[in-house]
């Protein structure tokens, strides 16, 4: 069993009684180990597989300690035990109570709450401070929703408090987006703690011990949503020396505080090393002696092996750095595949790839976009999103805004037209309008707001006469909207012929072929190509397209 398996310390830990156990663990201590142990433990003692809740910060960390309870457990057992990482878990909870929610990713939400914020003419208000952009204020909202519970008003003004004159109208841009997010189903990372939170605190989910790994890295947020959860034991990992993810919303104070926030609280230390070699350990120890001490902590070296002491290389230049990295390796007597370089920014890897392809090094280089993250291929995944459910406003606005002098306001603003002259179906206000008439688009208007309505006028049909348009075209009430411009509606006859040449199409093959293939998509790839080819002067340069 894994309890026999552990030293002192961990099975001191894996067998606490059921209470609020924090467990200090460096790395390379064992604490996945002991948080094996301790789920072998609890199910050896008769706690229900179910109310077992195990929260980590990847998915593969708790695909991998089930794993090895598994190897002890029949699998009809450990599939009960609730786990995976607090937005895993919350996803799966709120999809029980509400099936609709819609998981957004946060590419597509900035674009949202870009569509909102372009509404607002901050420069027309003369004040003396300058607005932040759309994307610093999305940012700082989702930090915000990590980092405190109170009112974001009150956390943003405490951090920038010249900005007060403006607070109002950044209140007014996130109850906007909440809105629309609300009424669209949608949800954000932070939405699904924040209303799993909520949805237990109005109806409580009992667990017999909820298990938190990497605890030292627990923000607000998710330490109020372990305690929303109707516990009898908590069993928190962590190690107040690891905790490196302040920027990003983790709060040290919850491992700091742990003792005085729970009662009847008890601590255990694991302080031997199973990873490291007595040099590296002893630098560790050198580096993390001079952090503040909550928790008391000597690491132990267990580790008996040939002894390679650290190394810091200082170099005047970061070609000489890079140069010197391939050199190593390539005298090093150490298998290609069992070295590992590890960079700073991707400017870094493209110089540390360069010198080892030069010495005829071969290298596999990880992150990176994918290939499905390409803009083109994106193109083509939105226009099939939208095709399979015409509801999706964000497939529509990343499909529109690359319409020239749409942008993502307009856009949001067309997707609202169609659905009203439609009476509620995309594609029928599009293709074969019912409503003739614009929907009011700024229903809000307050110039203390940054939202004005001189450019809200209905616009003449016959400002496009010049063009070349078919009938159906020509009748279509989306030529009254004020900020439609000529690229505009020529991208919208380009899009409304695409959806006329698939409407007998079944096949989601041939009507990607179709697509790529109209000059929507050629017109697309061309103007990618030629952002990718832009040199600074503002040439294009052909070899790059």
């Amino acid at each position: 069993m894994p309890l026999s398996t552990l030293n002192k310390e961990q099975l001191s830990a894996a067998t606490a009684p059921i209470g609020n156990n924090l467990i200090i663990a460096s790395a390379g201590t064992g604490k996945t180990s002991t948080i094996v142990g301790r789920i072998a433990h609890l199910l050896q003692t008769g706690i229900e597989p179910s109310k077992i809740l195990l929260l980590t910060f990847t998915n593969k960390a708790a695909g991998e300690m089930l794993e090895r309870v598994g190897r002890y457990f029949p699998a009809v057992v450990v599939n009960k035990i609730e786990s995976g990482t607090f937005h895993a878990v919350s996803y799966r909870w709120l999809k029980q109570i509400n099936k609709n929610v819609t998981l957004k990713q946060p590419t597509e939400l900035k674009t949202l709450f870009r569509s909102i914020y372009e509404k607002r003419q901050f420069k027309r208000l003369n004040h003396d401070v300058e607005a932040f952009s759309s994307t610093y204020l999305y940012e700082q909202y989702n930090l915000y929703q990590n980092a405190s519970l109170d009112g974001f008003d009150i956390w943003f003004i405490d951090k920038y408090p010249d900005h007060k004159p403006l607070i109002d109208i950044y209140m007014n841009i996130i109850d906007e987006y909440e809105d629309t997010k609300d009424r669209f189903g949608f949800v954000s990372f932070n939405d699904l703690l924040i209303k799993m939170r909520q949805s237990l605190l109005e109806n409580r989910r009992e667990m017999q011990e909820v298990l938190v790994d990497e605890y030292q890295d627990t923000n607000t947020l998710q330490s109020a949503l372990i305690d929303s959860i109707q516990s009898n034991s908590l069993f928190c990992v962590g190690d107040y020396d690891q905790s490196i993810y302040a920027f990003n919303g983790a709060n040290i104070q919850n491992i700091a505080t742990f003792g005085k926030r729970y009662n009847d609280a008890t601590v255990f230390t694991l302080s031997k090393n199973y990873r490291s070699t007595a040099s590296i350990l002893s630098l560790a120890n050198r580096v993390i002696e001079r952090n503040e001490r909550i928790y008391p902590k000597k690491l132990e070296v267990t580790r008996v092996s040939k002894n390679y002491p650290p190394k810091l290389l200082i170099y005047k230049e970061l070609f000489d750095q890079y140069q010197a990295i391939a050199r190593n390796i390539k005298n090093s007597y150490t298998p290609s595949n069992d070295i590992a370089v590890i960079f700073r920014n991707n400017a870094s890897a493209d110089g540390v790839e360069a010198s080892l392809r030069e010495l005829g090094i071969n290298c596999k280089r990880k992150g990176g976009n994918s290939f499905f993250e390409a803009k083109e291929v994106k193109f083509l995944l939105d226009v099939l999103s939208l095709i399979v459910n015409p509801k999706d406003m964000m497939a529509f606005i990343h499909i529109f805004e690359y319409g020239k002098g749409i942008g993502t306001a307009v856009a949001k603003e067309m997707f609202e037209c169609f659905i009203h002259f439609g009476e509620g179906h995309l594609f029928t206000g599009m293709l074969s309008p019912r409503v003739f008439n614009l929907p009011k688009l700024n229903p809000t208007k307050n110039m203390q707001l940054g939202l004005f309505d001189d450019d809200t006028q209905i616009g003449s049909i016959s400002r496009f006469a010049h063009l070349k348009l078919s009938e159906q075209i020509k009748s279509n009430p989306i030529l009254k909207h004020p900020k439609l411009t000529d690229d505009g509606l020529i991208f919208f006859k380009n899009f409304y012929d695409f959806l006329k040449s698939i409407k007998n199409v079944k096949q989601p093959q041939t009507m990607i072929i179709k697509l790529i293939n109209t000059p929507l998509y050629e017109g697309i790839v061309e103007m990618l190509s030629n952002q990718r080819a832009k040199l600074k002067s503002g040439e294009i340069d052909p070899d790059k397209k």
